[in-house]
C-alpha cells in the first residue's frame, strides 16, 4: 500500500514539474480584449513549442495572477510585457502592418 502512494505522490510531483514547465499549458489559452484591433489569444502551445517556459516570463515579466498587469500597445512598443521578447530580435516585433499575428477580429 506504502509502494502504491508513493508512486501515486511522485507521479504527481511530476505532473506538477512538467506542467510548470510550458507557459500556458498545452490545451489551454487566455484572452485579452484588444480594443479596436480585436483580441489577443495567448496560446501556451505555441510558446513551448518555441522553447518558451513559464520561468522565463513569470513572474519576472507577468505575475500570476490573471488581470495584474495592464498590458497596453505602448508599453510593449516600450520594451514591456511581450515587448521584452516580442522585440525584433528574440521574436518578431510587432508593427503596423503585423496587428493580425497577435489580434483577431
Amino acid at each position: 500500500m506504502r509502494i502504491i502512494a508513493a508512486v501515486f505522490v511522485v507521479s504527481v510531483f511530476m505532473a506538477m514539474i512538467v506542467g510548470s514547465a510550458l507557459a500556458v499549458p498545452v490545451g489551454k489559452t487566455i484572452k485579452f480584449e484588444g480594443g479596436g484591433t480585436g483580441k489577443v489569444v495567448f496560446t501556451g502551445e505555441m510558446h513551448a513549442d518555441k522553447g518558451v517556459t513559464c520561468n522565463d516570463c513569470h513572474p519576472k515579466i507577468f505575475q500570476m495572477k490573471k488581470g495584474r498587469a495592464k498590458i497596453t500597445m505602448g508599453g510593449i512598443l516600450a520594451g514591456k510585457f511581450c515587448g521584452e521578447c516580442h522585440n525584433g530580435i528574440k521574436a518578431f516585433k510587432p508593427e503596423s502592418h503585423n496587428c493580425a499575428r497577435c489580434h483577431n477580429k
